[in-house]
């Protein structure tokens, strides 16, 4: 069976790469598309999301997730600092530099809670479903309902959409550059600087936390952590074929480790900047996607472009017109040829497909949580958290400080409740 899924897995990764580029005529949007294939095979290769951070470190003690996200925060800032510091005209970039106010912090809180009931975010929802994953299919029907019913209040709410405190260059928001900038210097050195002194910060606090807990006889770990550790056994290169499965095991089989998954996370990302001179976000085709599932019901384009205070054109435009529909399901896509590759696609499927009528209401209430909190924090952990971080810009770890508030209280409720 794991060859069939192997077979399938190059099948499908072909699919991609040609008929996207036969059949897709927006270039951008089939640029995304493969940028987007590129996230989810470095996510799933590697068991690493942003939810898990705090999920991992609240039920198993292990805090190594927490650690190489920090890793990635850092390095996609430098990048992203090499990035405008050589660009003749700065401006040209769309930052993610997100307002600092009430809603930042209401709908932070709202998304780590919803984030520890359904143990995904916006971005691991697309990587799970790629499993067909009914926990994860619950979540983005009730994320996107959550972001839907968001929508008319985050846009027309001035604690939303102003911003308490604002620097020079983005007055809606603090950018990190500004507050190191002086006659001689454009301050990308100081951002840099006090990014790693952050990271630096969160990776200690991580790291005693972790040692506490394994003092404490609480530590768990993370079974996928043991295997992305464990050595890797040799291989004897005169007497192995290419075509071997010892080969092919370190090729396609054997997870990454994180740091490898996310240095491939921050590849996948500076090409993102470097093209389409923006960041990556992924909250907002959610809410499109299960507006389109409404409007097969009789709800139209019009309707939810009136109740979402929106446009109706996301609700009706051919799906590979919009550039980040492409690049959504190429994370889903992508996923998916990892799983196919390393032959776990079966065995992922039938470990998620039994879930309680509990666990429905759990991810249905977490996906609604993450949805509707998106709005109010513009953006979910990857379009409030990791670009504006990687874009060098405050919000984003104010947006971090709040969502591990907000999952510790989640997870915390889920334990009593459960037992």
């Amino acid at each position: 069976m794991k060859k069939t899924e192997n077979i399938i897995g190059f099948i499908l990764l072909a699919l991609i790469i040609v008929l996207g580029g036969i059949f897709i005529e927006n270039k951008m949007t089939y640029f995304r598309l493969l940028v987007g294939t590129g996230f989810g095979y470095a996510l799933m290769r590697s068991y690493a999301g942003f939810a898990g951070s705090v999920n991992r470190a609240y039920t198993t003690g292990s805090t190594s997730l927490m650690r190489n996200m920090m890793f990635l925060f850092v390095i996609s800032s430098i990048m992203t600092a090499a990035l405008l510091y050589g660009a003749e005209d700065p401006t040209v970039y769309k930052l993610y530099v997100n307002p600092i106010n009430v809603g930042l912090v209401f709908g932070a809180f709202l998304f780590g809670i919803g984030m520890s009931f359904s143990m995904c975010c916006a971005s691991g929802i697309l990587t799970d479903i790629a499993s067909i994953s009914p926990r994860a299919i619950i979540t983005l029907l009730f994320f996107g309902t959550g972001f839907l019913v968001g929508s008319p209040f985050a846009k027309e709410a001035t604690w939303v959409q102003k911003t308490l405190v604002g620097t020079e260059t983005y007055p809606n928001g603090v950018f990190l550059p500004d507050l190191f900038k002086g006659a001689n210097s454009s301050g990308y050195f100081g951002a840099i600087l006090l990014t790693i002194a952050f990271a630096g910060i969160v990776s200690y606090i991580a790291y005693q936390y972790e040692q506490n807990r394994r003092k404490n006889g609480t530590f768990i770990g993370v079974d996928s952590e043991k295997a992305q550790n464990s050595p890797m056994e040799p291989i004897d290169v005169e007497n192995t074929g290419f075509f071997s499965s010892a080969v092919y095991n370190r090729l396609f089989v054997r997870p990454w480790k994180l740091s490898t998954g996310f240095i491939m996370v921050a590849a996948m990302y500076i090409l993102l900047m470097v093209v389409t001179k923006s960041g990556w976000g992924a909250s907002g085709p959610h809410g499109f996607w299960v507006g389109r599932f409404f409007t097969l019901f009789g709800l139209s384009a019009e309707k939810l472009a009136e109740l979402t205070k929106g446009a109706p054109e996301p609700f009706s435009m051919p799906f590979f017109a919009n550039p980040m529909y492409g690049q959504n399901l190429g994370i889903i896509l992508g996923s998916l040829v990892s799983l196919l590759l390393s032959g776990a696609f079966v065995s992922s499927f039938k470990s998620e497909i039994k879930i309680s009528l509990f666990e429905v209401g759990q991810f249905a209430l977490g996906g609604f949580l993450m949805g509707f909190g998106s709005r109010f924090s513009n953006g979910c952990n990857v379009g409030a958290m990791f670009t504006p971080i990687s874009q060098l810009s405050l919000s984003g770890w104010i947006f971090f400080l709040i969502i591990v508030v907000g999952a510790i209280l989640g997870n915390t409720i889920l334990k009593k409740v459960k037992g």
